[in-house]
């Protein structure tokens, strides 16, 4: 999650220093924050990321700190607590379980960070294990028993061809989303950064571009620039990728063309159908911003694998 990215930054920049490491193990109902969700506390009450939103963190704070003091790790579990709930409890109605350890080789390494790091660094995923009956993370193949296996994927990226209206609303949302956006168009009266504050440009031509980027399960593609010159070749390099989602802008008779151009030049059905074509989720958009949120949507909903 990009959410653990500045815990895993606050863990490098505090190397050295008495640390723990609190994370959500397991998750039902409404819970707040998903499984795998980080707070790393420092012994003079710093503290970075969270396991519930605000719930919860006060006791996480002080289980931490006798962590820190040299208790053993710990595993607590956090439900509504009637009159309590709004004290130390889950008021949405959810439970977690959340995980107390120490940074340390007894705990969690410091040296695990530096590997996530750079594992995301490299756009790849890496399973941390952590044995429940020691409190030790390791990066050894996952065994069996009482393990809680959290996989870090890499960071989530948006391709962004056509630097038009709807890019630039869909870039500024897509930043909001911690989603690292590209924006590529070798028209350079478009692609300026005027235009487009705080995100990469890439003028290079689109189908290059795309490829250099390399797409993979974490990456979408979008296509809106409106001329075939740009989106299609952009297209081609897209879906012979293993990207999570490629969209394109467009009317459904001119998906329909679009498909016919694409077939003709080598792609497969299956390829074709891989096309959010009219992209994003039908939300009766009308206007520039909504429907960069209906792009947005559709890209998330892919991320997860609910399309």
């Amino acid at each position: 999650m990009a959410e653990n990215d500045s815990v895993i930054a606050a863990a490098r920049a505090w190397r050295g220093e008495p640390l723990a490491l609190a994370t959500v193990t397991s998750t039902w109902g409404s819970a707040p924050r998903p499984r795998g969700s980080h707070m790393l506390v420092h012994a003079d009450g710093r503290f970075e990321g969270s396991v519930s939103g605000g719930c919860v963190e006060s006791d996480i704070m002080q289980t931490a700190a006798e962590v820190i003091a040299g208790a053993p790790f710990q595993v607590k579990r956090y439900g509504v607590a009637d009159t309590a709930a709004w004290e130390v409890g889950l008021p949405c109605g959810g439970e977690i379980e959340v995980m107390v350890q120490p940074v340390s080789a007894e705990g969690f390494d410091p040296e695990l960070f530096d590997r996530i790091a750079e594992a995301r660094d490299d756009g790849r995923a890496l399973t941390v294990a952590t044995d429940l009956s020691t409190g030790h993370s390791y990066l050894r193949p996952v065994e069996t028993g009482s393990v809680f296996a959290n996989r870090y994927d890499p960071p989530r990226r948006l391709l962004i061809v056509g630097a038009v209206q709807i890019a630039q609303a869909l870039a500024q949302l897509a930043r909001t989303l911690g989603i690292e956006t590209v924006v590529i168009d070798p028209r350079g009266r478009f692609l300026t950064e005027e235009r487009f504050p705080g995100v990469t440009l890439d003028d290079r031509w689109p189908d290059e571009a795309v490829e250099a980027w390399r797409p993979g399960p974490a990456t979408a593609v979008v296509t809106l620039s409106h001329d075939t010159k740009i989106d299609d070749p952009a297209l081609i390099a897209a879906l012979n990728s293993q990207a999570a989602y490629v969209g394109a802008l467009g009317s459904r008779r001119s998906h329909a063309a679009r498909r016919e151009r694409l077939a003709a030049a080598g792609l497969s059905v299956e390829q074709l159908d891989r096309i959010d074509g009219p992209v994003g989720i039908d939300i009766g958009a009308i206007g520039p911003s909504e429907i960069a949120l209906s792009v947005a949507a559709a890209m998330i909903a892919a991320f997860h694998d609910k399309v």
